[in-house]
């Protein structure tokens, strides 16, 4: 693939065009194209924080770059000399996690959010004129409303006069400088700070067809640079909401716990919508430069795209959508739209040319010939992805039946994670082009028995076998699952009938923690959520623990390899039954009630995914757009790596070492063919084209450059994979831990260093 060119065309004509006829859109393509992308290396590394730096922000100029660290320093960068400008002590007392500068303030006004549930605004006009070491600074305006880490700070561009903060405890809480420069911290008696724009406290779903209930803790968000009164959030749960400003009701206080307003857009990838497990969460929500597009990273999965309105390439899916996809006779919902068929020649639309032809040929072969090979598959992939996503618009609907049927059966063979749900992906748009294909049914029921929906399976297994019945590969299968239904069936009948009780994981009795804590000082638990615990718990715990976003080593955090299982028995020792997704108190008649009352929205299903990476350790890894066009993906990763992607096909083009643990925070300069990035170490890089020859791979500070790409991925996968079922974030052990210590309900126990 390394000999494949890229779609911004060559660099050498850019410049040629730029020369005679100058134009902003040629500077924007300029900025970072791929022949640039593929020769960044570390240029230089600032020093001057003493702890993690969890965020990093540019300015509207691009001429300062503002940090926040584990320090509870806010440092300000110039980017000519890459000095250290200003180093401000801000009176956190917790982690800082989010700063920005305020806009249209001549850069003097810096705006930060931390672990202590605190918003405070500095004026860096106040260190004019003092000593270097003279670094503490009155915060002009401090916000003390929020009851959780504030996660992520927003700003409207042009706006010098409001911030958004984002936070755990549920709420985006809107902070405008002309009013009242500070607030009594939450819980005060004399505490009624009308600043809350989402009340989010009953807003989290576990499945796209389940209503919100519990508290949706924010991670991130995001305003529209091109429609400001566009507001996007995510967190605790899968799904990414658009708002549209001017619709929400007016500003709040947080004593009344308010119904989540109604959003603009839901978005999830569809085989994301119907999990359930309060482990899988965004870290990560941003536009696109032109605002068309959202980007969201996922905790313990990847890095999806979208559109933000349904259109070409995506879809907008119900519940019922998703529960029928499997179905054999569902073929008539598109969950990709198919390119609209013309008038052809030579196999290709007739805005298509011999030469493109020729060019999706030969990579649909070449894919062909690694999956009989069983080598190269990820670059087979990658191939696939080319003609797919580059051209699909463009080539005959047999050509693209058959690279679909080629990219599911690869991507079968794979089997990295969530590779069985894109191959189904893949089955059913060949159906749709050709309803009799052979293949596309074949490789369904291979996605599907990977899947474990074996009934699904035999379904599309059985109408293979009646396209090709003296087929011995179908044949083989058919039997296959057949033999796992069966196993299926006597595991199920061997289950006691009475027992111990039934296993929840851990995720069940967060999500129920979670549900059950007071979002605020002033909110009072209802004696239904009050019961929620009475049954026995018996914990056995093994988990692997790191500090959350790099936390203090010094701290009393539990570290090393923990297994946690809980059994919840009643008294009368018989299996207690769930009373509904939701973990609120009620039975399970009146839980099906509310269900059955729900009706529930829609969302938007992906445009494409971007692999590779690893997001597990952290909940502040982005995924950034790079470059004022935004043609490029980038996102950090636990093995201290940063991966850039094509966005157009999800191409892989350049993997950088930047941190000696992990990479969290990727900030592309407005203008200019820089990238910063920061993560557990106390640095920051910067990333510039100086490399003497283009590449996939690059070194840095942290160690060399990476011999095999895929081999590092795969590493990735594997964690990925290992973190499917039972996965636990640090935070939330920690969150379970506080709650039970509190209780009087916890008890120390041994830990196993891994």
């Amino acid at each position: 693939m390394e000999n494949l060119s890229f779609h911004d065309g060559n660099i050498f004509n850019l410049l040629h065009s730029r020369s005679t006829e100058p134009s902003h859109d040629v500077d924007q393509r300029m900025q970072l194209h791929s022949s640039l992308v593929r020769r960044l290396s570390q240029e230089q590394e600032l020093e001057g924080h003493q702890g993690c730096v969890n965020a990093i922000s540019w300015n509207s100029t691009g001429s300062l770059l503002v940090s926040g660290s584990d320090d509870l320093r806010v440092n300000i960068w110039d980017y000519s000399s890459r000095k250290l400008v200003h180093s401000v002590e801000t009176g956190h007392t917790a982690n800082i996690f989010c700063t920005k500068f305020v806009p249209e303030t001549s850069d003097e006004l810096v705006v930060s959010g931390a672990g202590d549930a605190e918003v405070r605004l500095f004026n860096l006009a106040g260190l004019r004129g003092r000593a270097d070491d003279d670094n503490a600074l009155t915060p002009s305006a401090m916000y003390q409303c929020h009851t959780r880490r504030v996660k992520k700070l927003a700003v409207e561009p042009g706006n010098p006069n409001v911030v958004w903060s984002a936070s755990e405890d549920g709420t985006l809480r809107q902070h405008d400088f002309r009013e009242s420069t500070s607030c009594p911290p939450a819980g005060s008696a004399h505490q009624d700070c009308r600043s809350v724009l989402l009340d989010l406290r009953s807003g989290a779903k576990r499945a796209l067809a389940d209503p919100p209930k519990q508290t949706l803790s924010l991670k991130s968000c995001d305003i529209s640079a091109t429609r400001p009164h566009l507001l996007l959030v995510g967190g605790s749960d899968a799904f990414a909401r658009l708002y549209d400003r001017r619709m929400l009701p007016p500003l709040t206080s947080c004593r009344k716990r308010m119904p989540p307003p109604p959003c603009v857009n839901y978005f999830c990838p569809m085989h994301l919508s119907e999990r359930g497990r309060t482990n899988l969460h965004l870290t990560h929500v941003t536009f696109s430069p032109n605002g068309e597009e959202v980007l969201l990273s996922y905790s313990g999965e990847h890095v999806y795209l979208m559109n933000v309105n349904n259109g070409v390439g995506t879809m907008q899916y119900t519940p019922g959508d998703v529960a029928n996809f499997f179905s054999l006779s569902n073929i008539l919902h598109d969950v990709e739209s198919p390119p609209q068929v013309s008038t052809t020649q030579n196999g290709f639309h007739r805005n298509g040319n011999a030469a493109m032809l020729k060019k999706c040929t030969e990579l649909v072969e070449l894919a062909k010939s690694s999956l009989e090979e069983g080598t190269d598959i990820f670059y087979a992939i990658e191939a696939a992805n080319e003609v797919l996503d580059a051209h699909s618009n463009d080539i005959e609907s047999a050509l693209r039946h058959e690279c679909l049927c080629t990219r599911a059966a690869l991507l079968l063979k794979r089997k990295w994670k969530n590779d069985a749900h894109m191959a189904a992906r893949d089955c059913q748009n060949a159906r749709r082009i050709d309803a009799s294909s052979f293949k596309a049914h074949y490789y369904m029921s291979e996605a599907l028995q990977q899947l474990g929906k074996c009934k699904e399976a035999l379904d599309f297994a059985t109408a293979a076998q009646q396209l090709k019945p003296s087929d011995a590969d179908i044949v083989a299968k058919v039997e296959s699952i057949k033999r796992d239904l069966q196993a299926a069936g006597a595991e199920k009948k061997e289950e006691p009938e009475g027992g111990t009780g039934r296993v929840l994981s851990l995720s069940d009795i967060l999500y129920r923690s979670e549900a059950n804590s007071d979002s605020s000082h002033d909110m009072s638990r209802s004696e239904g959520d009050q019961s929620d615990y009475d049954e026995e718990l018996e914990v056995d715990i093994q988990t692997s623990m790191s500090d959350d976003e790099g936390g203090d080593p010094d701290s009393n955090a539990m570290r090393g390899c923990l297994n946690l299982r809980i059994h919840r028995v009643s008294d009368d020792n018989k299996p207690i039954e769930n009373s509904g997704d939701n973990g609120s108190s009620g039975t399970a008649s009146s839980s099906q009630n509310d269900r059955t009352s729900y009706q529930p929205e829609g969302a938007i299903d992906m445009k494409r995914r971007y692999i590779g990476h690893c997001n597990i350790g952290t909940d502040i890894k982005q995924a950034s757009f790079l470059g004022q066009r935004g043609e490029y993906i980038a996102c950090g990763s636990d093995d201290g790596r940063w991966f850039i992607w094509e966005k157009q096909t999800g191409r892989l083009m350049k993997v950088l070492v930047g941190d000696e643990a992990v990479v969290n925070c990727i900030q592309c300069h407005p203008f200019d063919s820089v990238v910063a990035t920061s993560g557990i170490d106390n640095t920051i890089k910067m990333w510039s084209p100086i490399a003497s020859v283009p590449s996939i791979v690059a070194g840095g500070s942290a160690g060399p450059a990476t011999a095999n790409v895929v081999e590092a991925m795969e590493s990735n996968q594997q964690k990925l994979s290992r973190n499917r079922e039972n996965p636990l974030s640090v935070e939330l052990l920690q969150r379970f831990r506080m709650q039970e210590f509190a209780e009087g309900n916890f008890h120390p126990f041994e830990c196993t260093q891994s």
